[in-house]
Formats: C-alpha cells, sequence, structure tokens
C-alpha cells in the first residue's frame, strides 16, 4: 500500500563526523576532502536531504573542528552542528540528544558519499512494518579468510553464505536506538555501528539489500573511486 510523504512519520538523520581520519595521509580530517566543488561531508548530508521524509541532519564534529563552519551546507537551516566524542557511539549519542521527539532516526557515515536515491527508498520503507529498524548491506561476493591471530598468514577460509557488509545508512526507532547505544556503552560493548548496540540488547534489525558503490572513503585510493561513482549518479 502506497502512503503519501505527509502521512509517514519523519525522520532526522545523524552524521557522526568528529573522526580525524588518520588513514586518508591527508592535511585534514577524509570528511573535508573534496571531490569537484564539495566536500565528501556535503555529499553525504545531501543525499539524505534529498528525501522529503528527512527533515533534519544533526553532523556531530569535533570540538578542534574549524571546518563545518565555512562550508555552504552549514547554513542550510535543516543543518544542526553539536559536538562529537572521541568514539563514534559517544557522537551518534550526542545527535540522538538533539532529536526531540522524532519517531525515527538514521545514521550515516560522514565519508560515504555516493548514497543512491533508490537505496535509501528502501531503507526508510521498511518503517511501515517493522518496529526494530534495519541497516543498508551488501552481500559478500569475495572469498573471505581468516588470519592467524595477530599474523599476516591464512587460518582459515570463512563461509561467505549469510555473510554480509554492513553500510549506512542505519535506521532505527530513535527510543530504541537511544536506549540500546547507552546499555552498550555502559556494559563495555564493542559498537562498530549502530546495528551493533541493538544486537548486543537482543535485537536483530533487518538487512536491506545495498549498492556495492556505496562506499566509504577510508583510503587516499577510495578518492578517485567516489569521485567516478558521483559521476555515474549526477547522470
Amino acid at each position: 500500500m502506497k502512503h503519501s510523504v505527509d502521512s509517514l512519520p519523519q525522520v532526522i538523520a545523524v552524521l557522526p563526523a568528529a573522526g580525524i581520519g588518520s588513514r586518508m595521509q591527508a592535511d585534514c580530517p577524509k570528511q573535508y576532502l573534496t571531490i569537484g566543488h564539495q566536500t565528501i561531508l556535503e555529499y553525504a548530508i545531501h543525499a539524505l536531504l534529498r528525501h522529503p521524509r528527512i527533515t533534519q541532519a544533526i553532523v556531530a564534529i569535533s570540538p578542534e573542528d574549524h571546518h563545518f563552519q565555512s562550508l555552504p551546507i552549514a547554513q542550510d537551516p535543516r543543518v544542526t552542528v553539536t559536538v562529537g566524542g572521541n568514539q563514534r557511539a559517544h557522537s551518534v549519542m550526542a545527535g540522538l540528544k538533539l532529536a526531540g521527539n522524532a519517531e525515527w532516526v538514521l545514521v550515516h557515515d560522514a565519508a560515504r558519499p555516493c548514497l543512491h536515491a533508490d537505496d535509501l527508498e528502501r531503507l526508510l520503507a521498511i518503517t511501515d512494518h517493522s518496529v526494530v529498524g534495519g541497516i543498508l548491506a551488501a552481500p559478500v561476493r569475495d572469498t573471505m579468510k581468516r588470519s592467524e591471530a595477530c599474523q599476516s598468514a591464512i587460518s582459515h577460509t570463512v563461509e561467505r553464505q549469510d555473510l554480509w557488509h554492513a553500510l549506512t545508512p542505519q535506521l532505527f526507532p530513535l527510543a530504541l536506538l537511544k536506549c540500546c547505544l547507552q546499555r552498550a556503552l555502559d556494559e563495555g560493548a564493542t559498537v562498530t555501528d549502530e546495528a551493533s548496540a541493538l544486537e548486543h540488547c537482543g535485537y536483530h534489525p533487518l538487512l536491506v539489500a545495498g549498492r556495492s558503490d556505496n562506499i566509504k572513503v577510508t583510503r587516499p585510493e577510495d578518492l578517485k573511486l567516489a569521485a567516478f561513482y558521483l559521476t555515474q549518479l549526477n547522470h
């Protein structure tokens, strides 16, 4: 059954952007590297705000960040800034505290600029039938190897069936994510993404198949690849 946008719950987006991205070997955090005339972070924010259901983007930045306020996107009334933390989970939590009474919150990597509108639409559609939420993910296609502990030698091949690459955005009910993330932090759980906080609390978020070109810019060679994908998105 189709719904009008006005009848669907609005969604607040949170982008943890307090990292320094040391693996990029750059003079500034990776989210501020440019592709064309925009930073990676601006591409990530614009990809979300183009959707009519996403009414606000909360960006959690480092207290030492002097880049964000100089960007044109900083003047967008739909964009709010807060101070993040040393870990991703703390930055996300800072964003959640500003999300007010939103029913759903979507968390997206600040260094993931190539989000496709179709993927975002499919993810948002789960609000019609899920009370737990879910994530964009891509099935593993390569042969997976586990190494010997702390060594560059193969221990064994990992069966790739039922393995997925976790992507973002990740979409959850605000109250549930806030509760699970706080509990995971209090209990010292390893929280590498928002879904892992829900998993820690016994929930099973949905996997929504997404495009493999929704890459996260982590290493220098990723920048040219992201630039290529963005040219394809804009055609």
